[in-house]
């Protein structure tokens, strides 16, 4: 088993117990620095600063006893982000109701993308309400059509 796969089998449970969802995890770097980047969130999406800074001291102390990781790292607890991009079928259910932004492989009745509220997902086809000037519209589109789909925010 890999580092990474060792880490993340360590701080799941301990997420589970704070009520606490793991969207990713990823080592990045900024200049010198090495940074485990954990994003979390719970599990009606929301997240705030004393949520990251709670989950950033318990999953610290656990790497700490671990003893794994052999070089100087910084560990950043944050959320996944306002506009984070929906991976999988379950993440787009999941979104039903809020903003999103969706991209087209292909033009999709005279659109390559569309910003407005996902309405439903059935049988691997979303349906995205959105604004044509002043009437809404609905466009109903293929997930595998779809290059990206993300949170978006309302302006």
């Amino acid at each position: 088993m890999d580092q990474e796969a060792k880490i993340r089998e360590s701080i799941l449970p301990l997420l589970d117990e704070m009520h606490v969802k793991l969207y990713d995890m990823t080592w990045t770097h900024e200049g010198k620095h090495k940074i485990l980047q954990i994003a979390i969130e719970r599990e009606d999406g929301s997240v705030d600063v004393d949520l990251c800074a709670s989950v950033a001291e318990v999953i610290g102390a656990k790497l700490d006893e671990m003893d794994i990781i052999s070089f100087e790292y910084m560990l950043e607890v944050c959320s996944p982000g306002a506009e984070r991009k929906l991976r999988n079928v379950q993440e787009i259910e999941n979104a039903v109701g809020k903003y999103v932004y969706a991209k087209f492989k292909k033009t999709i009745g005279k659109l390559n993308e569309v910003k407005g509220t996902l309405v439903s997902v059935e049988d691997n086809c979303c349906c995205i309400e959105y604004m044509d000037k002043t009437f809404k519209r609905q466009i109903k589109v293929d997930i595998d059509d779809c290059s990206l789909i993300r949170l978006a925010v309302k302006i």
